[in-house]
């Protein structure tokens, strides 16, 4: 059994629903689609207090399950102005998991700044977050530990979120206490600021109960056996998401100042500095962390401790979607450079894709050298201070394209696209074309499918197969990094949650939970007045060849968005799924 809680801030109270079996799986990215279609989310204002905003653990929080500790935020999103789900490493989800909670729905909107506390007993207080406000996320954190202990986990608001910047996300604590896990997508922290809740700090505890703790404990150890069994989780381990640069680029697809280009060094040309390759040696050159795991019990560990020449800390991590839009998208082609610039970003809780699209089309439109540190660190330090400056560009990139009349702007939906040029890279580029999410490549990723010779179909097919696994994942609070084993082994999950929560689930069940979801999605934003043509890509990917292989996109929003829709009504079986 496990305890979900509606939190209502206007009167500082709350009611508690105890969940059993097979509710306790219907979590995630699924509830969060379901809760906020229902109850008629989608044409409220997402900045008013009726927007709720949802923190929500899987079926094995608080377990030693790999991969399976993973964090949904969710509302409608005041950046894109559909559905959000923001999903995010650290401890907080696994620290639910423990005190036996499934997770919380903050409503309404408190009259003073607060931080909420949660037990291990499951009492709920509000208390004044006056020490904690206008604090960067490092100080705030390092108070907040002073003041409640090192047995817990954070969700915090930082200062961009404070003044409802969109660029916010909502930070929370590392393995290390770090705030440094974001749930970083779709201006989810500008909710929590709107909401003026400062911090919700909850208790670490010890494995919850479960119903046949020794079968768990099986599926715990055949999983971890079955990643440590798989190419791909090794090649994660040794060189982290960095490498997925070396892929790009390769591919000619790595965004290079404001994704006028797709490879930042010629294959003739050496080594990538901004690769996986590089960094693990320079790193570990260092004395940096290689191998590190950014949620209790992950054996992959993707994540990485950065450090410079004298091996101090400069950031953790340093993730290949921050050195793709914060790094060459910018024209940074240094990793210290990149590491400098994500220490500020996680530092005033914000999101590092979203912010460095938005800096790269200002450089585009002449406000600076591409690779002009001074104005990407000033830019950034006007964005903490919310001076006035600074306060049009946390409104993201679609919002500073608009107001400053720049017309080469890389955004669906308003969101910025993730670092994976759709002129090559198309099963993603579709993933970030339909989704109602925004451009997120998350909700189905394959960069290394190959898409040469193939038809449009054909690669909407993997897209729409991808965007199901990941929504699976996103449903149970798993890392889709683990989906070589999950897509394959649906049986081990449902057993899994069978054993843990004496649920009667299948893995047909598992599957439906993924379709489900992106029906949902979609029901949401089209209630919210999107069309197909909020579907897509902007011009100068379908009207400018990008080098070095000369590619245009050939996706066109209205075939791509009514074959998608056929796969979502058949559930894939359009395409012999």
């Amino acid at each position: 059994m496990r305890k979900y809680m509606q939190i209502d801030l206007a009167q500082q109270s709350v009611e508690t629903e105890e969940l059993e079996g097979e509710k306790i799986a219907e979590c995630g990215r699924y509830l969060i689609a379901k809760t906020l279609l229902a109850e008629g989310v989608a044409s409220i204002d997402p900045m008013s207090p009726d927007n709720p905003l949802i923190f929500s653990a899987g079926p094995f929080a608080g377990t030693n399950f790999s991969n399976a500790n993973r964090l949904s935020v969710g509302c409608k999103s005041p950046l894109t102005g559909g559905i959000k789900e923001a999903n995010t490493g650290g401890t907080f989800g696994f620290a639910l998991g423990q005190i036996s909670m499934s997770g919380f729905t903050l409503r309404n909107e408190s009259k003073d700044w607060v931080v909420i506390r949660i037990t291990k007993d499951h009492e709920v207080t509000f208390e004044d977050a006056t020490p904690y406000m206008g604090l960067r996320n490092n100080e705030a954190a390092a108070k907040l530990h002073e003041a409640y202990g090192d047995k817990i986990s954070i969700a915090l608001c930082g200062p961009v979120g404070e003044y409802e910047g969109l660029l916010a996300g909502i930070s929370f604590s590392d393995t290390d206490n770090r705030p440094s896990r974001l749930a970083a997508r779709g201006g989810v922290g500008a909710v929590m600021g709107a909401k003026k809740v400062k911090a919700i700090v909850v208790d670490k505890d010890k494995m919850p109960p479960l119903h046949d703790r020794k079968k768990v404990m099986g599926a715990v150890k055949s999983y971890a056996k079955q990643l440590g069994e798989s190419p791909a989780i090794e090649s994660f381990e040794k060189f982290g998401t960095a490498m997925v640069a070396d892929l790009t680029n390769h591919l000619g697809a790595l965004p290079v100042r404001n994704f006028s280009s797709g490879q930042l060094v010629a294959k003739d040309e050496g080594i990538l500095k901004m690769g996986g390759d590089h960094i693990r040696e320079r790193n570990m050159a260092r004395g940096g962390t290689t191998a590190h795991a950014c949620m209790p019990g992950c054996l992959i560990k993707c994540s990485n401790v950065y450090v410079n020449e004298a091996g101090e800390e400069i950031v953790s991590p340093l993730e290949y979607e921050t050195i793709g839009l914060l790094g060459t998208n910018c024209g940074l082609t240094d990793p210290d450079d990149v590491a400098e610039l994500n220490a500020i970003a996680n530092d005033l809780g914000i999101d590092t894709i979203e912010v460095g699209a938005m800096l790269a089309i200002l450089m585009d439109n002449g406000e600076a050298e591409y690779g002009d540190m001074d104005f990407l660190i000033k830019a950034l330090n006007d964005i903490g201070e919310g001076n006035e400056r600074g306060k049009i560009l946390a409104q993201g990139t679609a919002r500073v394209g608009e107001h400053y009349g720049i017309r080469r702007v890389p955004v669906i939906k308003k969101q910025a696209i993730s670092a994976y040029d759709p002129r090559l890279i198309e099963v993603t580029g579709i993933s970030m074309m339909v989704t109602a999410q925004g451009a997120d490549h998350t909700v189905g990723n394959a960069p290394s499918f190959v898409c040469e010779g193939k038809s449009v179909e054909e690669i909407a097919n993997e897209s729409y197969r991808m965007q199901v696994t990941s929504a699976i994942a996103d449903s149970l609070g798993l890392c889709i990094f683990g989906r070589s084993v999950t897509d394959e082994n649906r049986e081990l999950i449902a057993n899994g949650v069978n054993d843990a929560h004496n649920a009667n689930i299948d893995p047909d069940w598992v599957m439906k939970l993924g379709h489900e979801t992106l029906k949902l999605e979609a029901e949401f934003n089209k209630k919210a007045g999107f069309t197909v043509e909020d579907d897509a890509l902007p011009d100068f990917f379908i009207e400018e060849q990008l080098p070095p292989t000369n590619k245009v996109a050939r996706l066109k929003a209205e075939p791509v968005s009514e074959y998608v829709q056929v796969l979502r009504d058949t559930d894939g079986a359009a395409a012999g799924f």
